[in-house]
């Protein structure tokens, strides 16, 4: 299927965004770490309110559409210092999974980092989330290292580091 993907830009962009992370967490994500936790993750890092913050401290959401329906999006965070770019957050609808929206966030975001001089991307994604990580390591991602996080509230992220190196071109001029 043809994806295509886009920035977001405004306040309609940025609710759909948070739409689709109540959607996709809520299904996704409470068989692993539970409902609780859950709302209490999408009330800190996928709220409205939240993501326009993020916008504004440089982090950069794409929308990934296929035959103009919104199934997934990105969010990333360049680090020029280090040369990498850290995919936060990569989601994708469970009725789109497997059609390429996923692979063309991916390949986006590659694209992004390589013209920006970037050389690696990196992640985390809970050590619990099998189908992730094994849909990371099928597109070329390792684990690195591990974390354990407390976020507040009682709750804790369980992640592994993952990370994907990349070709790099230099920026244009």
């Amino acid at each position: 299927m043809n994806v295509s993907i886009r920035l977001v830009q405004s306040p309609d962009d940025i609710h759909i965004v948070a739409v689709l992370a109540h959607e996709i967490w809520t299904q996704h994500f409470t068989p692993i770490i539970g409902a609780l936790q859950v709302a209490y993750m999408l009330k800190k890092f996928q709220s409205e309110e939240v993501i326009r913050s993020q916008l504004s401290d440089g982090w950069r959401y794409f929308l990934a559409e296929i035959q103009e329906k919104t199934v997934g999006y990105t969010g990333i965070i360049p680090d020029y210092l280090h040369e990498k770019m850290m995919i936060s957050k990569l989601y994708v609808t469970e009725v789109m999974r497997g059609k390429g929206a996923g692979e063309a966030l991916i390949r986006y975001v590659e694209q992004e980092s390589a013209v920006n001089g970037l050389t690696r991307l990196w992640l985390t994604v809970n050590r619990f989330n099998v189908s992730a990580i094994e849909w990371y390591v099928h597109h070329g991602f390792s684990v690195i290292d591990e974390a354990k996080k407390d976020i507040g509230g009682g709750f804790f992220m369980d992640d592994y580091i993952m990370e994907k190196n990349i070709l790099s071109h230099p920026p244009p001029r």
